[in-house]
């Protein structure tokens, strides 16, 4: 298929509904907004004390704006290769990303997604999202390579046809650069060592990682009000302010909770391995790599105290070790 033909082909697309409308397969619930809370350290009693709740404006519990796509998430489901298969003559955006992959632009990444909302959730709300193909752009140049953006628009409903928000969502489907032809190998040297996934690194970023690089776990505050926020982010979401500095902790903490990861290996990364989610001393949050005890000995509210270490001869990362008291 030339290009003329695809792009034509691609026009087809938008403004087609991805497929059915889908009903997410939960009511909104209490657990998973205490879940999604506990996680995001969103401690606003609005959506999970019920007293507290019952005297603010809303009346009772409500949802955290941000969960909308949550709640029509499709779980694992969404991952199972075979059933998306099957469903690529019935679903228009699977069978968008098969064309554009037949034509040569295999990859696909996502680039950017905006959210609106037009009401609060209440626990017992039903979610049902509207997709459609938004738009499609000609084929451009991007760093990673030429591709097509693809936006879709998500519409969420109750059963009763009311708007409840909406997203937008774009990803690049592209065709990778060209990379240069690697040396041979010298059969005499000894293979090199895998190393670490590489961080992104961006404007908003580089300085917590020229901070490790020097030693410093830093911990970014408003300048305005004061407070402590990570990861990273060019706005407080207290006060809004964008005018920001930061602390140096002192990188002592508690576990909050904790992952052991077994499988897959990973080239770089020795399983099984500790990954753990601490509550710093000065209130915020950090996940990093624990060494020091066996995964069986880890245990919920253990004392740590971070570590900056080189992993090779170009990263460091902050490593949380038990603390000499309280271990």
């Amino acid at each position: 298929m030339d290009k003329p033909e695809l792009e034509a082909t691609l026009r087809g697309f938008v403004g087609r509904e991805t497929g059915p409308p889908v009903e997410g397969p939960d009511p909104v619930n209490e657990v998973m907004i205490r879940h999604w809370c506990e996680a995001m350290g969103d401690a606003n009693p609005v959506y999970t004390d019920r007293d507290a709740a019952a005297a603010s404006v809303h009346g009772g519990l409500v949802a955290p704006p941000t969960m909308l796509q949550a709640w029509s998430m499709r779980g694992l489901a969404m991952a199972d290769l075979r059933q998306q298969q099957d469903e690529t003559h019935s679903d228009q955006q699977l069978a968008l990303h098969e064309l554009l992959t037949q034509a040569g632009f295999p990859s696909v990444v996502a680039t950017n997604s905006e959210q609106g909302y037009t009401r609060y959730l209440r626990p017992g709300d039903r979610v049902i999202s509207h997709t459609v193909v938004e738009a499609i752009s000609g084929e451009k140049a991007t760093a990673l390579g030429i591709g097509y953006f693809l936006d879709t628009r998500t519409i969420f409903r109750d059963p009763a046809g009311d708007e409840l928000g909406w997203m937008t969502f774009r990803v690049l489907k592209f065709k990778p650069h060209a990379q240069p032809a690697a040396a041979a190998p010298d059969p005499a040297a000894a293979p090199a060592k895998p190393r670490r996934l590489r961080p992104p690194l961006g404007h908003d970023n580089q300085w917590w990682w020229d901070g490790i690089a020097a030693g410093e776990l830093r911990i970014q505050r408003c300048r305005d009000c004061g407070t402590l926020r990570h990861p990273p982010r060019p706005m407080c979401g207290r006060c809004q302010s964008i005018a920001w500095d930061w602390v140096v902790s002192r990188g002592a903490g508690a576990i909050h909770s904790y992952v052991v990861l077994h499988h897959p290996p990973v080239p770089g990364y020795e399983v099984p391995l500790p990954v753990v989610l601490v509550d710093l001393d000065e209130g915020t949050r950090l996940v990093a790599n624990l060494a020091g005890r066996k995964p069986a000995e880890i245990r919920i509210g253990m004392r740590v105290q971070a570590r900056i270490e080189a992993m090779d001869e170009e990263m460091k990362l902050p490593v949380f070790h038990p603390a000499e008291s309280g271990s």
